[in-house]
């Protein structure tokens, strides 16, 4: 039987009205800007290291759409988060086994995620936090690591689950190397053009 999610945690959203949005979700949730670069901003209002992430289109795909055109812009994907590591990866080989695999596994340096799309092509997010407490994963906006690489690194779910199963310490994977190499799925996408 799955593993479910402890609970909701985020929703990240692409736009073209990046300021716009900023600005609203300031005023209506009373969000404030945990971290941010020309391409992303992430948001929260509680404990929560972000509840909201904005990818500014113009920015990231200038030439793809004119500002009215609406192409990518709404809910890119809604993240659940797990208990552990472990609850996260046991339930990823729950359902690969009936099929069901994720498109993208990576580590995000404040938390480690698999990301699925359902029949329809909605994304998810499922996540766990690398940080023993919420207060040292939102510290992570704030460091120099998060500018080095804001997307992360992917990994393999496999071999995690056997290192966990084989007795590793779920602390002993989190760590992002911030100087591996981005993500080639995202990655690209989301970085600062130069």
């Amino acid at each position: 039987m799955p593993i479910a999610p402890s609970s909701l945690v985020h929703v990240v959203y692409r736009t073209r009205r990046f300021e716009e949005m900023l600005a609203w979700y300031a005023t209506v949730f009373g969000a404030r800007i945990q971290y941010r670069n020309p391409a992303l901003a992430f948001l929260t209002f509680d404990d929560e290291h972000h509840r909201f992430a904005f990818a500014d289109l113009g920015v990231i795909r200038p030439d793809e759409h004119d500002r009215d055109d609406r192409g990518m812009i709404g809910v890119d994907h809604v993240a659940w988060e797990y208990g552990s590591l472990r609850d996260l990866l046991e339930n990823y080989a729950e359902l690969k086994a009936k099929g069901i695999a994720p498109y993208w596994a990576v580590n995000h340096g404040m938390s480690a995620s698999l990301y699925y799309a359902d029949p329809d092509g909605n994304q998810m997010e499922f996540t766990v936090d690398a940080f023993a407490t919420k207060a040292e994963a939102s510290a992570y906006f704030h460091g120099s690591q998060i500018e080095e690489n804001p997307v992360g690194v992917e990994y393999d779910p496999d071999d995690w689950l056997s290192r966990l199963r084989g007795g590793h310490a779920e602390a002993e994977l989190l760590p992002m190397d911030s100087k591996g190499a981005v993500s080639p799925i995202r990655g690209a996408m989301m970085t600062v053009p130069s």
